[in-house]
């Protein structure tokens, strides 16, 4: 079981808008189903994704690579689509990060890395449990974690399901 963290370049608020925010968790949801990933908390932040999380049956870090992948594509897809009103600046912005890089063409929406933690003890994990589910009451997004809907913490703390299937850590 490893914490991991995506960020997205320049640490830019993309996810302000839900269909940006819906990109991941349709990306998330397929790599559960066709990549056998197993999500235990997650925290979906404007700039960046949390999660504590392992593998059935790829490794992790192609899943991660193909998820970033995707959604690198699939986000610049939606900012066209939607009106988002950063549009020039952001995509500018990822148009330059990726200028030069042979393996992306037009944008780099995420960094490198997701900087993985294995989690090898309960006090670890504990630790990295709460400091996933109160990222957004310290970001005073929220009061209360189970507030936040792009988060697992309403699957911790009230036993409603959230918007992405969770395997509880007990």
């Amino acid at each position: 079981m490893y914490f991991v963290t995506s960020t997205i370049v320049g640490w830019v608020d993309l996810f302000t808008r839900w269909q940006l925010k819906h990109v991941i968790l349709d990306s998330l949801r397929y790599c559960q189903k066709e990549k056998g990933l197993v999500i235990h908390a997650w925290c979906l932040m404007p700039s960046h994704l949390h999660m504590i999380i392992r593998s059935i049956d790829e490794d992790l870090p192609s899943i991660m690579r193909d998820f970033k992948r995707h959604t690198n594509k699939e986000l610049i897809k939606t900012i066209h689509h939607i009106g988002e009103s950063r549009r020039e600046w952001m995509l500018g912005l990822f148009s330059e990060v990726a200028d030069g890089l042979q393996r992306l063409r037009n944008y780099k929406v995420w960094q490198d890395g997701n900087h993985p933690k294995l989690l090898t003890s309960s006090e670890f994990i504990k630790q990295k449990l709460d400091y996933i589910h109160n990222n957004p009451v310290a970001d005073e997004i929220v009061d209360a974690p189970e507030e936040y809907l792009y988060s697992s913490a309403r699957d911790y703390f009230t036993g409603k399901k959230g918007f992405l299937d969770v395997e509880l850590i007990v």
